[in-house]
């Protein structure tokens, strides 16, 4: 299957011009049965790189999926586009469960949604053994590795695929894992040599905001009121939290209902289906909610306490923004936040409480950060950004102003830690800083010291920021300290924090800023969109899903009705120009879109068919998502260039920085293009001749086939390096009959 062919089946069944980055060579490690691990930010098209490639492949495609909300908002989005797929989960009657099997059994099905422990039973598996199949797809993989902030010990049970289906390909898919938990899910799944395919974790249209939590209720408030017609989450730690914030809400005529798991499955359930069909605006939340939604269009995340883990952080702020237009992510924390972790992992085997404790660190490190928020979670999972300014977070867009005086306070601040002798926590050091006269201090005669109100100049709150930050910045620690039964975390000074004193070093503290630079990034995807048009086919899209039983985001996602809203086609033909209307959708919607469109441009006298260059509209929603990852066409170039040159497939692959694979592709097409018949520079003499034996053989159509002659002694790049230059050499054999 050629490259093109899958753009083809993008293009017809989701209306999708290209590629995301990536996606690409993850298809073509499907279609090539070889295993892979592929790694995308959320809304990078993970889904897509197994979806599209069973249209084409033999057999049926088995998708494992923790939730069964996850499996029905997958499977409700493939129907609507054409595709044909089926889930079995415990919701489905028998008759239904007999249905699927003869689907299976007769070849319609092209992609079956599982859970891990439906699969992994003695009867699934025996069904599927006598099924034809094209490959195994694990989402959410993250969940495999203990190391993972979701592990899940089911997931485990998928170890024993390879044994009993050692022939079909496994492909994993998540958007968390740092390069630990990539090793990790590869070795628990008894992978052979998979396709590592790394995008970036970086999501350029999420504008990351972290602020210290004051008044909860109003900062919360003040997001949502940005955001009257549109969906939310916000995120709590503890259950009470959420009735807390839910009930707040709701009282203040918000929106909200809440979600965490003390509640009735029944009562989940509903609010869980309330907030996928836009029948409520704003879910409250635990961790509870979240893995299985697949809803494009939350256009703000909040967390109203930090997470765990900054791979818990990415994962919850990653369900905002998944159809790649602008949305918000506000993170409102406190030192407590980090105490109530802490108590609540400390029952975790030891092993497992060092991992947490490892991993909460790097969160705590994040909030207090004054580096570009960007910056920060790509090097947390081992990326570097590529640019100084992202234009999408606080620090970026100058919303945090840099105290001038830094040194001096920071060395107040260290001071008084040092006199208190280490034994008391931020709280109880910036009262002392203020110079509060808070019985307690008096009784301990804290307002003796020298350091008590050497900050009584400062508002409390700046205070307790900046012994915040000095913990971030690793001038500080928060270190355990026990009396009885109870524990305490107590503040000491670092080495470095020594270094601050002797005037050595200069911390960097913060403040917020008394005027704010508009975000960038909110403007960029309402360009040239007409907002009451797009609120009109909000209003139709909403009846239609209603009628259909569908969530409104499965009929059409807002990036699709903000096109329409732009360039406003007045005929049905023209539909399928529009990202993300394939011939399916245009059939079943075109003449309401049209309608409603013409309705709308009619009544308020303004133009129709708004002309834009062909792509543009694919481009313009592309270039937020494009624009901290390196273009292929740029790594392409590079590539050919240093081909010409005479350089190895690992000197173009350390320069451009593409995958192994990638680079493959680039000198394929390097080969083709320039006719070349003798591949010597790349592959030995000998190891070309082995190859051309084994493909007189299997033919030149498959590399997988070629691979398993050579009982996998000659790598998938040096094969289809070859096989391009057989093909030069023998135009006829790439030719179908």
């Amino acid at each position: 299957m050629t490259v093109d062919a899958l753009r083809g089946i993008l293009k017809k069944y989701w209306g999708y011009d290209d590629f995301r980055p990536l996606q690409a060579e993850a298809m073509r490690a499907v279609v090539e049965g070889r295993d892979s691990v592929v790694v995308l930010p959320t809304g990078g098209g993970k889904s897509l790189c197994f979806q599209a490639p069973a249209l084409q492949l033999p057999g049926l495609g088995v998708v494992v999926s923790p939730l069964i909300s996850l499996m029905k908002d997958q499977v409700d989005a493939l129907a609507d586009c054409g595709v044909p797929a089926a889930c079995v989960n415990s919701t489905l009657s028998h008759e239904e469960r007999r249905r699927v099997a003869d689907e299976v059994r007769s070849g319609r099905l092209k992609l079956l949604y599982l859970s891990p422990e439906r699969l992994m039973t003695e009867r699934t598996m025996a069904f599927l053994q006598s099924s034809p199949l094209s490959f195994f797809a694990i989402d959410e993989a993250h969940c495999i590795s203990e190391w993972g902030h979701d592990f899940r010990p089911e997931y485990r049970m998928l170890k024993t695929l390879k044994q009993v289906f050692p022939e079909t390909a496994i492909h994993a898919y998540t958007a968390t894992a740092t390069p630990r938990v990539r090793g990790d899910i590869a070795r628990e799944l008894g992978l052979a040599d998979p396709d590592m395919l790394v995008g970036s974790f970086d999501r350029p249209n999420l504008i990351y905001r972290v602020q210290r939590r004051s008044d909860l209720l109003r900062q919360i408030r003040e997001v949502v009121d940005r955001h009257p017609n549109d969906s939310g989450l916000i995120y709590c730690i503890r259950r009470k939290d959420v009735e807390e914030v839910a009930g707040a809400l709701a009282a203040g005529g918000y929106d909200a209902l809440p979600y965490h798991a003390g509640m009735s499955d029944h009562d989940r359930k509903r609010h869980q289906e309330a907030f996928i069909n836009d029948r409520a605006k704003i879910i409250v939340a635990t961790v509870a909610f979240g893995m299985g939604i697949d809803k494009s269009n939350v256009r703000y995340v909040i967390h109203a306490a930090a997470p765990k883990s900054l791979e818990a952080y990415q994962q919850e702020t990653g369900r905002a923004g998944r159809d790649g237009l602008d949305a918000e992510c506000w993170l409102f924390h406190t030192d407590n936040d980090f105490n109530i972790w802490r108590r609540l992992q400390s029952e975790l085997p030891p092993q497992a409480f060092e991992v947490a404790m490892t991993v909460l660190r790097g969160m705590q490190d994040f909030t207090s950060a004054l580096s570009c928020r960007h910056q920060a979670i790509s090097r947390y999972f081992g990326q570097n950004l590529g640019r100084a300014d992202c234009g999408a977070c606080d620090v970026c867009l100058s919303e945090v102003d840099l105290v001038a005086d830094a040194l001096v306070i920071s060395q107040k601040i260290l001071s008084c830690v040092v006199r208190l002798k280490e034994g008391f926590g931020g709280e109880y050091t910036a009262q002392v800083l203020a110079g509060s006269r808070e019985q307690r201090i008096l009784d301990n005669g804290h307002d003796k010291l020298s350091t008590w109100g050497l900050l009584s100049h400062e508002d409390k709150k700046s205070i307790r920021d900046w012994i915040e930050q000095l913990v971030g910045q690793g001038y500080l620690a928060n270190q355990p300290f026990r009396r009885g039964e109870k524990s305490y975390t107590t503040l000491a000074v670092t080495p470095e924090g020594r270094r601050v004193l002797k005037g050595e070093v200069t911390p960097r503290l913060a403040k917020p800023a008394k005027t704010r630079k508009e975000a960038k990034v909110a403007t960029a995807s309402w360009e040239g969109v007409d907002r009451g048009l797009f609120e009109a086919l909000r209003v139709w899209r909403k009846a239609k899903s209603e009628e259909r039983g569908i969530p409104p985001f499965v009929v059409f996602g807002d990036a699709t009705l903000r096109e329409l809203a732009r360039y406003r086609p007045s005929g049905i033909e023209s539909l399928q120009s529009i990202h993300g209307i394939g011939q399916k959708k245009s059939a079943d919607y075109g003449a309401d879109v049209v309608a409603v469109i013409e309705s709308y441009c009619r009544e308020n006298s303004i133009e129709m068919n708004i002309a834009a260059p062909p792509g543009e509209g694919t481009e313009q929603r592309e270039r937020n998502m494009a624009a901290a990852i390196p273009k292929s066409s740029v790594s392409r170039s590079l590539a050919f260039e240093m081909f010409a040159q005479g350089k190895s497939l690992e000197e173009v692959r350390e320069a451009t920085g593409r995958a192994e694979s990638t680079v493959g592709d680039y000198l394929a097409a390097f080969i083709e293009q320039e006719g070349i018949c003798d591949p010597g520079t790349w592959v030995e003499e000998e190891v070309f001749e082995r190859i051309r034996q084994a493909a007189e053989q299997t033919g030149v159509e498959r590399l997988k086939p070629i691979f398993e002659a050579l009982e996998g002694t000659i790598d998938y790049g040096r094969i289809r390096v070859a096989i391009a230059c057989m093909k030069n050499a023998a135009p006829e054999a790439a030719q179908p009959g």
